[in-house]
């Protein structure tokens, strides 16, 4: 991941984004915890003290920094001009497959993540976390729906992106081909859901409307 200099005098928000982006690298032998924290502060000559400052509030704040570091590096290596050349299924695999890659060298810390996120106190969060995530996918590769469609893509994107990273932290095949042809299968389930919606909206837009006729039964045209 990218690791751009801190000014001289950073604020505590450019702390957290600087220490965020080591958070799991340092989870994979420290676990979420302070340690990590303290570890990754070293690595860019931060305080500890304003390190724990600026990241206080447990393992998930720790967790939820270095994913917001995820979408953030997600954004830089796929700008706007890589992805409006890509058709639409494209541009899906293409962001999680970049994830993927960022990810890839913090599998630990990713494992470790998960196991946190999963624990009943914390489920709540975990999915806004994940929402978050494919709400920044979904914009990134131009969706601008505000109907209902906008919340059934991101919750079906949700799915299949936290399916993949769970089969994703246990591959051991080359170059993860195993995640890779799991994520074609499922954003193929994803096109054909998408397909079916627009179709099923074509036919109610050309459907009679049944309170329309019963409204012309009671009232009928002079």
């Amino acid at each position: 991941m990218s690791l751009a200099p801190l000014p001289a005098d950073p604020t505590l928000d450019e702390i957290r984004d600087a220490i965020a982006r080591r958070l799991a690298a340092n989870a994979a032998f420290d676990g979420w915890s302070e340690a990590a924290v303290e570890s990754s502060a070293f690595e860019v000559d931060v305080d500890p003290d304003l390190a724990n400052l600026a990241l206080k509030g447990g393992a998930m704040e720790l967790i939820d920094a270095w994913i917001g570091s995820v979408d953030a590096e997600m954004v830089r290596r796929l700008p706007p001009d890589t992805l409006n050349a890509m058709k639409i299924r494209n541009r899906i695999t293409s962001l999680i497959a970049t994830r993927l890659d960022i990810m890839a060298p913090d599998r630990e810390g990713l494992r470790r993540a998960q196991a946190i996120m999963a624990m009943p106190q914390n489920l709540a969060r975990a999915s806004r976390i994940g929402w978050r995530s494919a709400d920044r996918m979904w914009r990134l590769a131009g969706d601008t729906a505000t109907d209902f469609n906008h919340y059934t893509k991101r919750a079906t994107l949700s799915a299949v992106y936290l399916s993949t990273l769970l089969t994703f932290v246990n591959d051991d095949s080359d170059d993860y081909a195993d995640t890779r042809a799991f994520l074609d299968r499922r954003i193929d389930n994803v096109m054909q859901f998408e397909k079916a919606k627009t179709q099923l909206k074509g036919r109610s837009e050309h459907r009679p409307s049944l309170s329309r006729f019963i409204g012309r039964l009671r009232y009928p045209p002079r």
